[in-house]
């Protein structure tokens, strides 16, 4: 019995690891033409949008050129932009995922990745 739990709790670990190796595997650097013409590979590049910080210091408009249109959002207090990443690539989590980009004074001081 103990022998058979130990076994269980082995492929369980190695199930986890091999599945978080492949998703991070399939990161991807951002690319506007596969952002625009493959909304289903948006989610893969998100943490190079945020990690590069490639939206940093840009206004609404040189944010809405690169990404495109926003999703309409009913977020009260920061100004905020709102992009659809589409469900992680996850055998747990079924939310839709958001690019949120946040800006003062007219320029984006954030960018953040949320499940709704």
């Amino acid at each position: 019995m103990k022998r058979n739990i130990v076994l269980i709790v082995i492929v369980f670990v190695l199930a986890t690891i091999i599945s978080y190796v492949l998703i991070e595997a399939n990161e991807k650097q951002f690319q506007q033409s596969t952002w625009n013409n493959y909304p289903t590979e948006r989610y893969t590049m998100r943490k190079h949008i945020i990690k590069s910080k490639l939206l940093i210091g840009k206004t609404k408009q040189e944010v809405i050129r690169l990404l495109g249109e926003p999703q309409a959002s009913n977020l009260t207090g920061k100004d905020h932009l709102i992009f659809a990443l589409g469900k992680p690539p996850s055998f747990f989590d079924m939310n839709d995922a958001k690019l949120i980009v946040i800006f003062e004074d007219t320029v984006v001081i954030k960018v953040i990745h949320s499940h709704e």
